[in-house]
């Protein structure tokens, strides 16, 4: 029979599974290559989805960064960003209820750096083994399947390398695939991984590694996305994207059972009482990889110029413009 410690770390990861809230906690499944020093580099060998409807080798997530003045009620909290999921990448036809508002922004040069603000981040999960650690990390998986969450930075490199038409194997292919070299250096103070590249040399997966996948099999990376919101959630998350457009704080009693901010228990009202998530709770923040901060504009259908002049918006956090306001200029326009 089972341990007490074993039950909870397998209800614990079957919970981040669901909420897509996996920070490596209990098996330390998603390596941090962002935690390498400036210069140096991981050599890690992706593998495939194990879904086999995937064309990809990795599934691309989308999350809304919220950001409020600080939580309600705590004088000394600082400002705070609750992340969101960008209900478009389940590609099922549902329209995201805050980029349906956002998109229109960019059609006005007064908005667009508000418009970036509020934009959907991409990052993009993939699977592998890591060949080279440079973090020399204390504490590694049973399972030696690494989870990557890689940043669009990255994520270019990997897919222009596979739009060449020399590449005859997939980089996935476990006797002919070749392996990929994670490079941190820094540009303009931030960290750049622009000299990342594929080895050149192809190399079949190792007995140990043939062992792993064999015996642990491969995960299905869709099963690392947030949980899809619900009706409710994406009323809810329309109620913070305007709480949060109107600089208002972050009010983890009328949101916390749905999202929080990174680190924040569910508040029960009791402090005896272990947080309850429910069963109809949206995920709470996932994790992403730190990236440059230039964040890629969307692309913006060319449209009439609008008729009345732009009010002036500011896009500091605080936000000085009401959110009905902001919602309401742009709804005319759009008339």
């Amino acid at each position: 029979m089972a341990s007490l410690a074993e039950i909870r770390a397998k209800l614990q990861e079957a919970n981040n599974r669901s909420t897509g809230n996996s920070t490596g906690g209990g098996d330390n499944a998603i390596y941090p290559h962002w935690n390498m020093q400036e210069g140096r580099e991981a050599v890690v060998r992706f593998l495939p989805d194990g879904n086999t409807d995937n064309t990809f080798f990795w599934v691309e997530r989308a999350m809304i960064k919220l950001p409020f003045a600080g939580i309600k009620g705590e004088t000394d909290s600082r400002n705070t960003i609750v992340q969101v999921p960008c209900v478009e990448m389940y590609n099922d036809g549902t329209t995201c209820p805050i980029l349906s508002e956002v998109r229109g922004w960019f059609k006005d040069k007064s908005l667009e750096d508000m418009g970036r603000k509020y934009w959907k981040k991409r990052s993009y999960i993939f699977q592998g083994f890591v060949n080279d650690d440079p973090l020399n990390e204390e504490r590694t998986p049973e399972n030696p399947i690494r989870r990557f969450i890689i940043g669009p930075q990255i994520y270019q490199i990997i897919k222009g390398a596979l739009m060449d038409p020399e590449l005859e194997e997939l980089p996935t292919d476990f006797l002919r695939g070749v392996d990929f070299r994670i490079k941190k250096t820094s540009k303009g103070g931030y960290a750049d991984y622009s000299t990342s590249q594929w080895s050149r040399k192809e190399r079949a997966l190792a007995e140990n590694e043939n062992a792993a996948v064999e015996q642990h099999g491969l995960f299905n990376l869709s099963d690392f996305l947030p949980k899809k919101p619900g009706e409710v959630e994406l009323k809810v998350m329309k109620e913070m994207f305007e709480a949060s457009v109107d600089g208002e704080a972050y009010d983890a009693d009328r949101w916390g059972q749905y999202f929080r901010p990174a680190g924040m228990q569910q508040r029960t009202g009791d402090p005896n009482k272990a947080p309850q998530t429910p069963a109809a709770s949206a995920p709470v923040t996932a994790p992403t990889a730190p990236a440059a901060p230039v964040a890629t504009a969307p692309v913006v259908e060319a449209t009439a110029a609008p008729a009345a002049a732009p009010e002036t918006v500011t896009t500091e956090d605080n936000g000085s413009g009401r959110a009905q306001d902001i919602l309401a200029m742009i709804r005319n326009r759009q008339q």
